[in-house]
Parts: C-alpha cells; structure tokens; sequence
C-alpha cells in the first residue's frame, strides 16, 4: 500500500507525488484519517464496462480530479485497460495532462467553456471542446487559423434537450450547424462530436430528450454536418437503454463503483466500489447517562455510554447531516454517530463495547466488513454518490492500492 497526496486543481494546490503501488509496503505511518482508492477496482469497472457497451466507445468521467480521487493517477489506470476518451468538464487539466505527455494518444473533452477560454491552447493541445454558440465556435476556429496549416478546431457540436445547461436551443441548431460546416470547409474546424444529456427525471422525459437529438442529428445531417462520435447518455443511461447510445457513452458513477439509480447497488452491476473513507479513534471517554455532547447537546446519553473521537469533520466532506442516522463500522460493528458534526471532528456512540484509541473506523467502503457503502452513506445524508466522493477534502490523504506492476 502506498500513500500519495491528493492531486488536486489549482484552486487548492496540493503537492502530487506519484503512487508507486506495487513497491514493497513499508511500516505503517502515522495517520488519522485517509481515503483509500482501489485502483484494481477502477480497472476492472472500466474493464467490465468496456465489453458491455461494446462496440460503442466508452469515454471516462474525470472530472472534479477525477472525484476528488486523483485525475493524475485514475487516467493512467484508465488507459491501461483500453479507454482513449476523457471527460474534464472544464479544459485545464485537460490542457495540464497533455503538457505533462499523459495520454498522448488519447482524446480530452471538455465542454464547461470560460468567457476568456483559451483557444489556441486547445487547438496547439488537441482538446476537444463543446461549443454551443456561434462565439465560441468563431473563437475556437480564430484560433486554429492563427496556428497555420494542419490545426485544427475539435469541435463537438451541443444541442440542449432539455436540462438548459450547456447547449445550442433547438431555434438556433440550423445556423450553428451551417456555420460550422463552412468553417470544416475551410479546413479549420474539425466535426469531431456531436453531444447532449437526459435529465434521468423520468422515462418520459429522456425518451423526449432523446427525440430532441435524434432531430437535431437529422437536421445537421440535411445541412452537411457529419459527426465522428455522437453521444448523449451517461452512467445510468448508457447501461439501461442501449438504443441510446448512438457512438459514445460517457461513463463516471459506474466507474468508480457508484450506481446511482435508486435500488441499484455495484454488486447489481458487477461493479466494485472504488473508495474507502476512514479515520482512527482520537479519544475515547466514559460519560453518565444525560451527558450533552457537541455543539448545542443536540443529543443525550440515555444511558452510562462510551463515546469514541473521529478526526473527521465538514471540513473534509462529513455532512454536518450524518447526526441523523449514518453509522460507522469499528470492528465490524456498526455504531451511530451522535451530536452535531464538527468542522474537525464527530463523535460515536459505542455504548459498552471495547474500543480503544487507534482503532479504525470506516465510514464507508465496498462493504465486506458490514460497512455502509457510499451508497447507503449518500442516502443517510440526504446526498448522492457524486456529492459525498466530490466533498472529500483535501487534507484526507489520497492511499493508492491495487496497483499495476
């Protein structure tokens, strides 16, 4: 097992080392909280995916450092066992792994565009962008104008069905496409995509959703427009209506083991969940009964009880939620937490149960151990997968395992 900080976004610098998993362990370090990925889960996920949705091309979400998970280290893991496309949502660490030579031969995507976005990085760097407006489109080919002969802008196409993000409204489809048909003409953009989403609201609304696509696909056919990956499903979607999966499925839950849709566990799926979060008891004391704990004694002891410290708070991602019904495993056995989360820290309730400073306390996991999984932690805290993986903070140290030689 080796530890390796948390490769983080610039907004939060945080020196990255590289993991080195197959290196002999060495002694146990000190330590008070981590969260510990399993990087021979990602793989075999992605692996599993892969060969469902085949001969449709898988794209892996990793965006938001790869879920707080390490973008530096998942996207190597990912291209080990065969994916060529990424998703980054916004285009710096796009732009940052192809300067660092990760992925050369791979395709980036981003499509959350800044105002004063940078162009000519994308097209030196061969980043493909969703565009959904004529500005930006007339950006992005400026750019590969200004960069000579053989540059190109990779352009994906966005059409909005329905959730009013990102996207080009259907009124204004027609001009985008002819625009960017004669911009492919000129030789400076490059039709690489074509690209939406479902809102997963109902069957109903993504079937509409759907129809919206399969139109604009149409109409910028009519117009000229031929597209090399069309894609608008994600996780969910892409495993549950294969009619919608056109080129492209853009898979981020399921590869981290974290199905979202309700009453859908990874087993289900032939999934392994990829992250474990835990810290170690801090302080352990012996309370009577009617003694208040934490801020405002939201809670009482009923009872004589024992209450065990964990060195984990809102600050690293704990919901100040957790107080209404999450539980933590400590020797296999599940224990409530009580009183109002803390910035650093919460407290536990192991009635008269052994339990000693230094012991480990798993807040979620695969579930092997009787553990809650981030599925049921999501639940408990009013929250989704995404959301608790996403929250983690930056102090919890990333431990990588489940390397590959």
């Amino acid at each position: 097992m080796t530890t390796a900080p948390v490769p983080a976004e610039p907004a939060a610098p945080v020196p990255v080392a590289a993991p080195t998993p197959d290196a002999a362990p060495a002694a146990p370090a000190a330590w008070m909280r981590r969260a510990t990925v399993d990087l021979a889960a990602y793989r075999a996920n992605l692996a599993s995916l892969i060969e469902r949705v085949a001969p449709v091309e898988l794209l892996a979400i990793v965006k938001a450092d790869a879920y707080s998970l390490g973008v530096d280290v998942m996207v190597p893991e990912a291209l080990s066992v065969g994916v060529r496309w990424f998703g980054t949502v916004e285009s710096e660490p796009a732009l940052r792994l192809r300067r660092a030579g990760v992925g050369d031969e791979a395709s980036f995507f981003a499509w959350q565009l800044a105002p004063d976005e940078d162009w000519a990085a994308a097209v030196e760097l061969r980043v493909d962008l969703g565009v959904s407006t004529l500005e930006q489109l007339e950006a992005f080919a400026d750019a590969a104008r200004a960069a000579g002969p053989g540059h190109e802008a990779l352009v994906h196409l966005t059409i909005d069905t329905g959730l009013h993000r990102e996207g080009c409204l259907p009124a204004d489809w027609a001009a985008l496409v002819t625009r960017a048909v004669e911009l492919r003409d000129e030789g400076v953009v490059r039709l690489r995509g074509c690209f939406s989403h479902v809102s997963e609201t109902s069957e109903a609304d993504d079937h509409a959703a759907s129809l919206v696509f399969r139109k604009a696909l149409d109409d910028a056919e009519a117009l000229g427009a031929t597209f090399e990956k069309r894609h608008m499903s994600s996780s969910s979607a892409a495993l549950e209506h294969p009619e919608r999966r056109f080129d492209m499925v853009r898979m981020g839950s399921n590869g981290y083991g974290n199905p979202v849709t309700e009453g859908v566990t990874a087993a289900d799926r032939g999934l392994r969940q990829v992250l474990t979060l835990s810290a170690r008891v801090v302080r352990v004391k012996r309370v009577p009964a009617g003694t208040g704990v934490s801020y405002d004694y939201t809670w009482r002891a009923e009872r004589d009880t024992t209450l065990a410290l964990v060195p984990l708070g809102y600050a690293d991602g704990v919901s100040r939620r957790a107080q209404h019904g999450a539980e933590v495993t400590i020797h296999g056995r599940r224990h409530p937490i009580v009183g109002r989360v803390a910035m650093d820290q919460f407290l536990v309730d192991v009635g008269d149960h052994e339990v000693a400073v230094g012991d480990e306390v798993v807040l979620f996991g695969p579930g092997d151990d009787g553990e809650l999984t981030i599925g049921e932690w999501a639940d408990r805290t009013g929250s989704v997968p995404e959301e608790v993986s996403c929250r983690i903070g930056a102090r919890v140290p990333r431990v990588y395992v489940g390397g590959r030689s």
